[in-house]
């Protein structure tokens, strides 16, 4: 008889978990606390406009197809992708920004437009990138965080010294020009650190961005969890949404049952794809790995303010993805890491499907995806998100040389209540916990349980850290543990 597993949350971890369980043949269901399948990735619909609600970038899409292939599928199977040109623009200042087009030649000439020389030392900081990127995301992310070992191999003993220094240190020792400093910095934070607590190593990140490109599925993110979704259905996975677990119950060590809405349901296993922290407040202290002192002492990855707006017109001077580097971006940064508070001078990241995607808005409308990065466990209350709304739309409109203000039909905010409410999330986390040096690899949380046969745990919190590839990835690893095998 094949042994059952159930699986908390429907998130990217959770889903890819279910796939490879069920393709496994294990009897596979996933139980989803909110109406919707997607965890921090759902879709919002109002008035003809169409917002995802969490990840808005498709970066290595290498992941995503071995992903699919892994089933005999493509993503083509399941949606639309478009690579983006440009991929994004930055503002600095009024009438002062950089475009990232979809090509490293025009990055190159962009660069050295900005800092004459900057071309060849990019071209040789990207040529380092990408040896990174073959050896991490071809190889590394793909060990499930056991031993300390599995960091060692010919490949990495020949880059040691790149787990010791940092992005910060790296780019600012060959480039001088703080706009194009900020640029190579910005990727680092989809792992969810400061670049100055980075290692070296991870600028493989920036030869995602800039070697492979940013992409768009048609419709948006949401796409590609309704694809996988999709794919776990065909392979017998069943999925029960509104379904809250409440408790994680344990016999003779082992766990035995779960309880849902106040009803038992018995499995053999269970896969924790909700906030790892949370998950653990669902078995009896005795049962748990991680004292709450362990989780007070970690870095973890900013929380967001996010806005979904609907504007009634078409606006001026904007891409799909637009960066606001327009103030100090050191000082953001601490004040999300170091001296944790609301950001007096916020940088804000704006995204607009609609400018690619005329089909995520109505005719002749815009939909504005607004992100502004803050520190976790931030007072969050309707008069600050006021605040900062107000805040950065003027910004926008300087920047963006228009009046927007008048034309804004809905907006809805999300921030940190939103979060712990929604995801049970630690402190209102968006990005789990940050890849810094002791957070990587065997030093983050594990997989399976050291107290509990039969438990195990997926997700940005656990191997291999934060992102959307990332999480694909270790639903993978945990899979792979489950049937004992080496991915």
């Amino acid at each position: 008889m094949s042994k059952n597993v159930s699986i908390i949350g429907s998130g990217f971890a959770s889903l890819a978990a279910s796939c490879y369980l069920a393709k496994a043949g294990y009897e596979v269901r996933i139980f989803e606390k909110n109406s919707q399948v997607g965890g921090r990735a759902r879709q919002f619909h109002k008035d003809g406009f169409t917002f995802d609600m969490g990840p808005s970038w498709y970066w290595m899409p290498d992941v995503f197809e071995r992903f699919f292939a892994d089933f005999g599928k493509t993503p083509s199977d399941y949606y639309e992708l478009e690579k983006l040109n440009p991929a994004y623009k930055v503002f600095f200042g009024n009438d002062q920004s950089i475009t990232i087009e979809d090509d490293l030649q025009k990055i190159y000439a962009a660069f050295e437009k900005e800092e004459s020389g900057s071309s060849k030392k990019l071209e040789k900081f990207i040529s380092q990138a990408q040896s990174n990127y073959s050896i991490a995301i071809k190889d590394l992310v793909y060990r499930p965080g056991v031993s300390p070992l599995e960091l060692v191999t010919p490949e990495t003993i020949k880059k040691i010294g790149q787990f010791f220094s940092t992005i910060s240190r790296d780019v600012r020792k060959e480039f001088q020009n703080q706009k194009l400093i900020q640029i190579l910095e910005f990727p680092v934070l989809f792992l969810g650190a400061k670049p100055s607590d980075t290692p070296s190593f991870y600028s493989f990140m920036n030869y995602a961005d800039f070697g492979l490109g940013t992409w768009h599925p048609k419709g948006g993110m949401y796409k590609v969890i309704e694809g996988m979704e999709k794919l776990a259905v065909s392979l017998g996975v069943k999925i029960k949404t509104s379904a809250t677990v409440e408790k994680i119950n344990v016999e003779e060590k082992k766990v035995s049952s779960l309880i849902i809405d106040g009803e038992k349901f018995l499995t053999d296993l269970v896969v924790c794809g909700s906030d790892y922290h949370h998950s653990e407040t669902l078995l009896d202290a005795e049962w748990r790995q991680y004292s709450e002192t362990y989780w007070e002492k970690k870095t973890f990855a900013p929380s967001s303010l996010l806005f979904y707006v609907g504007f009634d017109k078409k606006l001026k001077n904007i891409h799909h993805h637009n960066l606001f580097f327009d103030v100090d971006f050191d000082a953001h940064s601490r004040e999300i890491y170091d001296d944790p508070q609301w950001p007096k001078e916020p940088l804000f990241y704006a995204n607009f499907t609609s400018v690619t995607d005329p089909g995520t808005a109505p005719e002749n409308c815009e939909n504005g995806f607004f992100l502004i990065p803050i520190a976790p466990g931030l007072e969050d209350t309707p008069e600050l998100r006021e605040k900062y709304f107000d805040l950065i739309l003027k910004r926008f409109e300087k920047l963006t040389n228009q009046e927007v203000k008048k034309n804004v039909k809905f907006q809805k905010s999300y921030c940190v209540n939103d979060f712990i409410k929604d995801y049970n999330s630690y402190k209102g986390n968006a990005y789990g916990m940050a890849n810094t040096l002791l957070q990587t690899a065997f030093l983050r949380p594990k997989l399976k349980s050291s107290k509990v046969g039969g438990l195990f745990f997926t997700g940005q919190l656990t191997v291999p850290g934060p992102g959307v590839p990332p999480s694909l990835i270790s639903g993978k690893l945990v899979s792979g543990l489950i049937q004992n095998k080496k991915i």
